[in-house]
């Protein structure tokens, strides 16, 4: 066992010991499918914190062949596959972070230098007769036609040097040739995984590793539940821990990850992993994923001068999804033609949740969109910055049924928020979604409500653990009165979506006069039965 070369199973026998392990190990099944074949090159990349160095070492201790890893794997799910037993422990596994070897060198040929070096060493340990030289690529080809035993590479943290030397473009092309040279068309790789948190880097209208399959942020491919946890994994874990499932979803939930088949479109919504583990084991719901990395990262982005990419984020934390186009993305950090590019950054960092069936993105959940109203107390956003601060206020408003003070409150956001252009009720949906922004500590929010004979505008339901605040059902008009709006939840029977909850019920109509530019509201408390047309 090497430091590199089959390094064994304690970072995998490490996960098992925790506190808490989902078992991901079904990922290895699609792996086993790929070993010696043309599609034997994968690269995923998923955010910080996604559990990307735990598959790394849990691939190491299936495939390595230095420890036998029988005790480890037969409980879990990779067992109850048929091609289980045929490919445990039995490969050389090179295993290699790419960002220890980063922080050693201080500029790229030293770097790549000290990388050949330090597995030679390990090579040279093991299959002393064959190694011979400081070439890595004809040490692995000579130690393969001797044994006939491939090798699974993987390559941890694959993509750092484009994190961290964004404007050194030559270094990372060198790198890139490097890569190349080593693993494009060798027999003696079975496998090479590559996972990082960018895709692969593009040079013109071609990619230097144009040998690997990609599964990202933005294309998960058949992978996706594989990159955070499943609803059902959260389930298991909230009942276990005694913990709001509930609020576990609207904190941590909302990755939306589409795998595309014959079949049709399959839609899996995924779960911040880190987040959820912390908040489990702590019995308290926070930001820990953020607490990974500063507000600062995102900061850099949002405030970047792109044509309407402060529309755009204004817009997301009103919950509204903006289009975009994901191909102009050249998968690194400095390379921005508009807005887009810097919101399909944002999905590769977390930030963002894209759906590709739409072609739209969106902020995930209310850890990320705090993470966002953190970023922006600190730039020159105070028109956003205030109507978010507002929002406590103008939702204690509604519960007090006070119809002035809300309509007031929507006049003065609509007032601070001046770069959304006021049109049509779609612009009023999303100044009442930004006022009402802390609604959602208490709500679960949903617009366009299937109901009755319509669709209700905006629906807050009160999450379980909140059950002492009203529901509210919002109906909005444009240059109409705001009292037909109440008639149109009653005559449509929008409150049927709400037929299983038992709390107290609010209606409010909110209108939008062109002339007078100013905002009515009128609210009322019913009980439900009495709502039907």
């Amino acid at each position: 066992m090497g430091s590199y070369l089959n390094p064994g199973n304690k970072g995998f026998q490490e996960s098992l010991n925790s506190a808490i392990y989902v078992d991901k190990t079904g990922f290895i099944e699609k792996m086993n499918a790929v070993l010696n074949t043309r599609q034997k090159f994968i690269c995923v990349s998923r955010p910080r914190r996604f559990g990307k160095s735990m598959t790394a070492d849990m691939l190491s201790a299936y495939y390595g062949r230095s420890e036998d890893s029988a005790d480890l794997f037969d409980d879990l799910m990779i067992s109850r596959t048929e091609t289980y037993r045929k490919h445990l422990n039995q490969y050389d596994v090179v295993k290699i972070n790419m960002q220890d070897f980063l922080s050693a060198a201080n500029e790229m040929d030293e770097m790549l230098r000290l990388l050949q070096k330090r597995v030679l060493a390990d090579l040279k340990y093991a299959y002393p007769e064959y190694v011979d030289g400081d070439n890595l690529s004809f040490a692995m080809q000579d130690i393969f036609a001797y044994t006939c035993r491939p090798f699974v590479i993987l390559i941890d943290e694959w993509d750092c040097l484009f994190r961290e030397y964004q404007e050194d473009k030559d270094s990372q092309k060198k790198y890139l040739d490097f890569l190349r040279a080593w693993l494009k068309d060798k027999d003696y790789v079975a496998l090479a995984y590559m996972t990082g948190i960018l895709p692969i880097k593009k040079y013109g209208s071609h990619s230097a590793l144009n040998m690997f399959t990609e599964y990202s942020m933005t294309d998960s491919g058949d992978l996706a539940e594989y990159f955070g946890f499943t609803e059902n994994e959260v389930r298991e874990l909230c009942a276990r821990y005694e913990m709001s499932f509930e609020e576990t979803k609207a904190w941590y939930d909302g990755y939306r990850l589409v795998t595309h088949t014959k079949d049709g479109d399959l839609c899996r919504y995924m779960y911040n992993p880190k987040s959820v583990v912390e908040a489990m084991l702590r019995h308290r719901f926070g930001t820990y994923w953020n607490r990974t990395e500063t507000y600062e990262a995102l900061k850099v982005y949002i405030q970047m001068d792109m044509d309407g990419l402060k529309d755009a984020v204004v817009r997301m934390l009103a919950r509204e999804e903006i289009q975009i186009n994901t191909g102009t993305f050249e998968n690194d950090m400095t390379t921005f033609a508009s807005k887009d590019d810097v919101l399909t950054l944002l999905v590769h960092l977390g930030y963002l949740t894209y759906d590709s069936r739409e072609e739209a993105v969106a902020i995930p959940n209310k850890e990320v969109s705090q993470e966002y109203v953190n970023a922006i107390s600190t730039m020159d956003w105070h028109e956003v910055v205030r109507s978010v601060e507002a929002s406590r206020k103008l939702l204690e408003s509604l519960w007090e049924m006070d119809s002035k003070a809300v309509a007031e409150g929507i006049d003065r956001a609509h007032k601070e928020i001046s770069i959304l252009e006021y049109n049509d009720e779609n612009s009023l949906s999303c100044t009442i979604n930004l006022a009402f922004y802390f609604a959602r500590e208490y709500y679960t929010i949903i617009r366009e409500l299937p109901s009755g004979r319509g669709f209700a505008d905006i629906c807050l339901i009160p999450r379980k653990v909140h059950m002492d605040k009203p529901a509210v059902v919002i109906e909005l008009k444009w240059d109409k009165a705001a009292a037909g709006a109440i008639a149109q939840i009653k005559d449509k029977n929008y409150v049927d979506a709400l037929k299983d909850y038992e709390g107290s019920l609010l209606l409010a109509g909110i209108s939008y006069d062109r002339k007078t530019k100013t905002h009515s509201c009128v609210i009322e408390a019913v009980e439900k039965n009495k709502t039907r047309g």
